[in-house]
């Protein structure tokens, strides 16, 4: 990190300095791109803000490099009755959701973290790659483009005398919700409706707990609340604001400590680390790219947290946008490829805010006998313990990069454990590949020139079996295959299904892939 300006000319200005605009700088960084990362705050943010991510968010950080020596950062979700809970205001449990379920992604489906630790290390990593500089200080003031360059004028916080101009082939706005690129570029802003206010206390427990899930909803309209493992070693409660509670009396810290209290956390168990109000929404940018400027993150969508997904929406931007600018960088396909960045991501995320918007409505109800009523209606649900519900598993939006009619298709490739040899490791770090191309049992045999072109943008061909040169060393693949009905897929570098067939369909796989990048020409 440095306090000097940026470059006058890099490849990629990223506006943001949070674990989104610090992400998309370190995949840019790695495919070869001179990267500038702006940031308006001197200083790291020092407190708690997200505290859980998911399985798909791991396996991205785990492309970035970061999860061979950081995997001790996250506290995976295990135990019984799913691990996410709803209870009644008499502690009935209501229902479950499976975040202890086996996830597609080689990681546990959802895990605690401390925000700022991950902070820490993408700084640090942004740091350490090749052509990546942070520079914090700067704050974004407005900017211009044409058809070559974007041309954006910053100034130092706290001091607008001082200016710096950058030229960048690309602009990134990674600035939060209440985004000042956004704002600039004049995009509207969708909203779901949804606004509460909450309490959010992080903690650190000084005695052993006894929490069975890994995260609680009390449905209570006396008072909602919201139970969380956040992190190793940490604990977070949130807490609705009721109307007849002041904002500024819900912001105190003996606030905080008395509606704690029910569950045995009193200053003599715990240290108090933060406490703040935030108002909770669901909103979302109607554009997320005007020319040669995208928004990421809170930028382009902000959802309530009860599904906990609002950091892993971000850093699923990060990768979608970053295999994109990488390829059109490389003059390996036409920029026309940015073109569904947005269409693809507002889709998949305008399902995951709807589902936490919806979540927020059962959390949020403060009327006893609407209460009464949810509560009688989510009993009439299946009744068995271990009957527990899916969580949200949205496809891509449309149009995308994806074979069309395909169901599994725009849903998420799987990662297991193979072997290679002596090595036992997931397949990304074992065999790797932006592009992967994998079937059941032998390695798929392709012409020269298509060889030569799928390993160009980036792709591996790899045969799994139980026994093969690529042992799939507990049958993930091998599952998978039986359930969608097929011997081979082709996903994309953001983890994605392209397509599936059989093994005399992998020609026209790679020709569909080949026609849907555009690839004729190269980039502009």
């Amino acid at each position: 990190m440095t306090v000097s300006p940026p470059r006058a000319d890099v490849d990629c200005l990223v506006v943001g300095g949070g674990p989104v605009g610090l992400l998309t700088a370190v995949l840019l960084g790695q495919a070869g791109l001179q990267v500038a990362v702006v940031e308006r705050w001197p200083q790291r943010y020092p407190l708690p803000r997200a505290c859980t991510i998911d399985h798909e968010a791991l396996r991205i950080l785990q492309a970035a490099g970061i999860m061979a020596e950081h995997a001790d950062l996250f506290e995976p979700s295990r135990g019984e009755r799913g691990g996410y809970q709803f209870r009644g205001a008499d502690g009935e449990l209501l229902r479950a959701i499976d975040w202890n379920r086996p996830a597609e992604s080689g990681w546990a489906n959802t895990n605690g973290f401390h925000q700022p630790d991950l902070e820490a290390v993408l700084e640090q990593a942004a740091a350490s790659t090749p052509g990546v500089s942070v520079h914090r200080g700067w704050t974004f003031t407005d900017t211009t483009q044409d058809e070559s360059c974007t041309t954006t004028r910053l100034t130092a916080t706290g001091d607008p005398s001082v200016a710096s101009t950058v030229r960048s082939r690309w602009l990134v706005g990674a600035d939060g919700a209440n985004s000042a690129v956004r704002s600039h570029l004049g995009i509207e802003v969708g909203d779901s409706g949804f606004e509460a206010d909450w309490l959010v206390v992080d903690y650190r427990p000084l005695v052993e707990d006894t929490w069975d899930a890994f995260v609680v909803q009390y449905c209570d309209p006396r008072q909602p609340a919201t139970a969380v493992r956040s992190g190793p070693g940490r604990r977070r409660f949130e807490f609705m604001r009721r109307a007849d509670v002041t904002p500024e009396e819900m912001g105190r810290e003996a606030t905080a400590w008395a509606l704690m209290a029910p569950w045995g956390v009193t200053p003599q168990t715990a240290e108090l680390e933060r406490h703040a109000v935030y108002t909770f929404r669901g909103r979302w940018a109607q554009v997320w790219r005007v020319g040669r400027t995208f928004l990421a993150g809170d930028a382009a969508h902000l959802m309530p947290p009860f599904l906990g997904q609002g950091l892993c929406a971000g850093l699923r931007d990060a990768r979608a946008l970053a295999w994109r600018l990488s390829l059109v960088h490389r003059r390996l396909v036409e920029a026309a490829v940015l073109d569904s960045y947005g269409p693809e991501r507002a889709g998949h995320v305008r399902e995951i805010i709807d589902g936490a918007v919806e979540a927020g409505q059962i959390i949020c109800e403060l009327d006893p006998a609407r209460a009464a009523a949810r509560d009688a209606e989510m009993r009439r649900e299946p009744t068995d313990p271990s009957a527990v519900k899916e969580p949200p598993h949205p496809r891509l939006g449309h149009p995308s990069i994806t074979v069309p009619g395909q169901d599994p298709a725009g849903r998420l490739a799987p990662q297991g454990r193979v072997r290679v040899g002596s090595k036992t490791g997931l397949f990304d770090d074992v065999r790797g590949g932006d592009w992967q191309l994998v079937a059941r049992g032998g390695t798929p045999t392709l012409d020269e020139e298509a060889a030569t072109w799928f390993a160009g943008i980036g792709g591996t061909v790899t045969g799994v079996s139980p026994a093969g040169s690529v042992a799939d060393v507990d049958g993930v693949y091998q599952r998978w295959f039986d359930a969608h009905g097929c011997d081979v897929f082709l996903s994309r570098p953001d983890f994605y299904v392209f397509g599936i067939g059989c093994a005399t369909d992998v020609p026209a796989l790679l020709a569909q892939l080949r026609a849907a990048l555009d690839t004729p020409g190269g980039g502009r």
